[in-house]
């Protein structure tokens, strides 16, 4: 087998953790058709138990620590140049010599890149052997982040959001495909960098549907007569806190006093003190972390995604269909998922219409939806399929998407 570098911002394991998701199949596959030779960050105490893990699936690694308090402050000084606040928080001396010597020492000749800030490391591997999964497109994230945010936090965001999509669009114009979660991400990309629009493409995630079965029996972690509203997520992350908040405060009092039953189940680690305040409303629940989201999503009488700050395909709204749960979801979080609103989910936007939602979920649950959702994720969001033509391009050494993706979330390409 050839050997491959393989770059990713956070240690790829474990395999049902947020943005871990998807570079962990894309590891778990590559290993299958490459010697993969793996340079990463771990960001958390507790993910170095997983490294012997990860370490089976690599011919070698790296784990380079990474405290994010030194590195946000590490990352200040780019304030004072024209380089991204991201690049800069994921600089690391050690890991770029580690990197230089793999790829002299093994004759590294292709590389795939997960996510923009990781392509600083790259640049000893030829770029038409470069393929970068941007995953989203981060600067609009942080465009949108400016929208949201007061002074001077909003103009710290926009100025991100700028230098970031600076480097996005040099890292696309020296790679061979520049690749994303969704087509209206990479179509969002094309907009944006329209010199890199013939390489932009997108593969779609996955769903491990023996994992988030229906099908298992899980122990009812909900008190007797509960009936469970329950959102799952990282809540460290702003987007998933801004969507609790607003459920918390703007959706769920008016649907807890036509059910008295209902509880508003926040499900996630490493709540800010924003979100722990939240369970001082009446129903509302703070979990913090738990050992399995999989009981609170099984046992749940409806999820809900009621982000109004999304990039990309969540995967909190893949899972839970794939356990055949009913879910009402934004418009934000429906994005890139190829789903039938009232048939395979419910779609809501305005706090009045996303209770009216719930509500009639809990008056008349639907198993026929919850079928109808996991029959979706079976045919869809297969990781082997939605990888076949990664796989298919790292293989050939270099590669040129199409212009146009197609399919049910996958993605087409020919050699360049």
């Amino acid at each position: 087998m050839e050997s491959l570098l393989m770059l990713v911002h956070r240690i790829p394991f474990p395999p049902n953790k947020g943005d871990k998701i998807r570079s962990y199949h894309l590891l778990q596959q590559l290993s299958q058709h490459f010697k993969v030779h793996l340079a990463t960050f771990v960001d958390d105490a507790d993910d170095w138990q997983h490294v012997p893990r990860v370490q089976q699936l690599c011919a070698s690694s790296h784990f380079a620590p990474l405290n994010p308090t030194a590195a946000r402050i590490r990352s200040l000084g780019a304030l004072l140049s024209k380089r991204s606040l991201s690049l800069d928080y994921y600089r690391d001396a050690g890991l770029a010599r580690w990197v230089a010597d793999a790829v002299r020492i093994h004759r590294i000749d292709r590389a795939l890149v997960f996510s923009s800030a990781m392509a600083q490391y790259a640049e000893g591997v030829p770029g038409p052997r470069r393929v970068v999964d941007f995953c989203d497109v981060d600067s609009e994230k942080w465009r949108e982040y400016a929208e949201k945010k007061r002074f001077p936090m909003n103009l710290v965001y926009a100025r991100e959001a700028r230098q970031l999509l600076r480097y996005e669009r040099t890292v696309a114009a020296g790679c061979g495909a520049a690749l994303f979660v969704s087509e209206p991400e990479a179509a969002l990309f094309r907009q944006l960098a329209p010199e890199s629009a013939a390489r932009t493409a997108y593969f779609s995630n996955g769903v491990d549907t023996n994992y988030f079965s229906p099908h298992r029996a899980y122990d009812n972690p909900y008190p007797a007569g509960a009936h469970a509203v329950v959102f799952c997520g990282a809540m460290d992350y702003w987007p998933n806190v801004d969507a609790v908040s607003w459920f918390a405060r703007e959706v769920f009092p008016a649907l807890k006093a036509r059910h008295a039953g209902a509880a508003f189940y926040i499900v996630g680690a490493r709540p800010p003190a924003e979100v722990a305040q939240l369970a001082s409303l009446p129903g509302v629940i703070v979990t913090g972390t738990v050992p399995d989201v999989r009981p609170y999503v099984a046992h749940a009488a409806v999820c809900v995604a009621p982000l109004r700050v999304a990039r990309g395909i969540q995967n909190k709204v893949l899972e839970a269909m794939a356990m055949g749960k009913t879910i009402v979801v934004s418009p934000q979080a429906l994005e890139g998922i190829a789903a039938r609103p009232g048939a395979e989910l419910l779609l809501a936007t305005e706090a009045a219409e996303f209770g009216a939602a719930v509500g009639a979920a809990l008056d008349a649950p639907c198993a026929r939806m919850g079928e109808a959702a996991r029959a979706r994720v079976e045919d869809s969001y297969s990781w082997t399929r939605n990888l076949a033509p990664v796989i298919d391009m790292l293989k050939a050494g270099a590669a040129q998407p199409a212009a146009a993706a197609t399919g049910m979330g996958g993605a087409q390409w020919k050699p360049a």
